[in-house]
């Protein structure tokens, strides 16, 4: 079987031979070239057709950003990984590339010692994104995840009637591909009358210059979640990189609460661990998003909220980058809804509509 041919692009040969020489020691991968920055890069992927490109930000001539915003203007769709500094400039820079259309990144190792613990780090981080990216029949996408699901394995959970009430919490979490779907949700949703709580699995920094970002672009407030915030209808909060985001509830409402307990699913923060906390905080009344992301996070959450009587929506697998965590949801039967993503929005909203109370007749036990 071919294994998934790549293009690594970075002006330094130091790391081009390194990156080259991690990937071609698996099995499953075959670097088939080289560039040394993003102009190199577009006619390379022009002559070679690779499956995956690994990209540079930083660069003489032509910048990662740049050339991905080139390749995407020829109408190539291919996966494009980013390597990005651990820096304030290099999160917004990654989030510029993202937005250009890159598929994802992997943020450069910093202070580790050692050039082999960092290549380590690197390994560990991009090949799994690769094989996501690209799968292949017989290639695990990680050692630990389950094989990719297939559409065809879609079993829809039976409709939950809403809440006595009305929901009082929406809930979304995504990884891979996750800050554009999440920017594409958010921007066809006004003012929600309640509190949107999030986690996209993302290193600190990055967070906060995403929530940032979000907050200059949508006609709410969105903000970076602190520890015992409160939780109000109208506000987007935001899990920080490196801490897990639970909701907590008191006699003032809703409340956050931010903890570094070990991670789940190889992630701080997890889906998994905000979508527990939820229905622990309002039982059956919390509306569940699960968007584009790698792995299986979010789906024993999510579980737990259609037991508790809570619904679960996710995203389906032609608009997801990586139909891994929504694709878990859908193929357990789970969710109620699997949607592309410009039709989420309306669903939520569909949902989250003002109700009539339903009556109980006297007499009647509720």
């Amino acid at each position: 079987m071919p294994g998934i041919r790549v293009l690594v692009v970075d002006d330094s040969v130091v790391i081009r031979k390194l990156v080259s020489d991690l990937l071609s020691a698996d099995r499953d991968i075959e670097v088939i070239g080289t560039a040394v920055n993003g102009r190199a890069a577009l006619q390379k992927v022009a002559q070679l057709k690779p499956d995956i490109v690994t990209m540079d930000i930083e660069m003489p001539e032509m910048n990662g950003i740049e050339s991905v915003r080139a390749i995407r203007a020829t109408g190539n769709k291919v996966p494009i990984i980013m390597f990005s500094t651990l820096t304030e400039r290099g999160a917004v820079a990654t989030l510029d590339a993202l937005a250009a259309g890159a598929s994802d990144y992997v943020p450069k190792p910093a202070n580790v010692g050692s050039v082999g613990r960092s290549m380590e780090q690197v390994r560990e981080a991009l090949i799994p994104r690769i094989k996501s990216l690209v799968p292949r029949t017989g290639i695990s996408p990680h050692p630990a995840a389950p094989s990719l699901p297939s559409a065809a394995a879609i079993k829809l959970h039976a409709p939950t009637p809403p809440p006595f009430g009305g929901y009082r919490l929406l809930v979304i979490g995504s990884s891979t591909g996750g800050p554009e779907a999440l920017g594409a949700l958010l921007q066809t949703l006004p003012p929600l009358g309640v509190p949107v709580a999030v986690v996209q699995h993302m290193p600190p920094l990055f967070t906060r210059q995403f929530a940032a970002r979000l907050d200059r672009q949508l006609p709410y407030d969105v903000v970076e979640a602190e520890h015992a915030q409160p939780l109000r209808p109208g506000t987007v909060a935001i899990a920080p990189g490196d801490f897990h985001l639970e909701v907590a509830s008191d006699a003032s409402g809703l409340r956050t609460r931010l903890t570094q307990a070990p991670p789940e699913n190889y992630c701080r923060p997890a889906v998994d661990v905000l979508f527990r906390s939820a229905v622990a905080a309002v039982g059956p009344a919390v509306l569940a998003v699960v968007l584009t992301g790698m792995g299986s996070d979010g789906c024993k959450g999510a579980r737990q909220i259609v037991e508790r009587g809570g619904s679960v929506l996710a995203q389906d697998q032609a608009t997801s980058v990586v139909w891994g965590m929504p694709g878990a949801v859908a193929t357990a039967g789970l969710a109620e809804r699997v949607l592309p993503l410009r039709e989420l929005g309306p669903e939520i909203l569909r949902r989250l509509a003002p109700q009539r109370p339903t009556l109980v007749p006297a007499g009647a036990t509720s």
